[in-house]
């Protein structure tokens, strides 16, 4: 039986520096999103069921949206995923270790964080 994927809940902007005040004044003073900020220096805003995080990122030219899969066996689904000609990209940012999840790219070059949903 394969493994099941399902969607997260997390969405990450990355988003230059240059951009990064007016973004976030965008989600919040224009759109009127309600902030939170519990992984700071990131800022998050609630987005219906969603979150959507402000990163920051300096080398950055322009904004990328990067989103979030949910496997009850991470390994599993991230080796299927490879299997199907999914890129993985395990070097775009640094999850941790023990951290149970990894990185893939889609046809894209759209960034899916693939966790287990209780790995944060």
């Amino acid at each position: 039986m394969a493994t099941e994927i399902k969607g997260g809940f997390n969405i990450a902007m990355k988003v230059p520096s240059h951009e990064y005040e007016a973004v976030v004044a965008f989600y919040r003073d224009v759109v009127g999103l309600p902030p939170f900020d519990e992984k700071e220096p990131a800022k998050g805003f609630i987005l219906g069921p969603n979150r959507l995080w402000i990163d920051e990122v300096p080398h950055l030219s322009q904004a990328e949206v990067w989103l979030e899969l949910f496997a009850d066996d991470h390994e599993r689904a991230l080796a299927h995923l490879a299997a199907k000609g999914a890129v993985r990209c395990d070097a775009v940012e640094e999850l941790g270790e023990g951290f149970r999840g990894g990185w893939i790219m889609n046809p894209a070059n759209i960034v899916h964080l693939v966790r287990a949903p209780d790995a944060w």
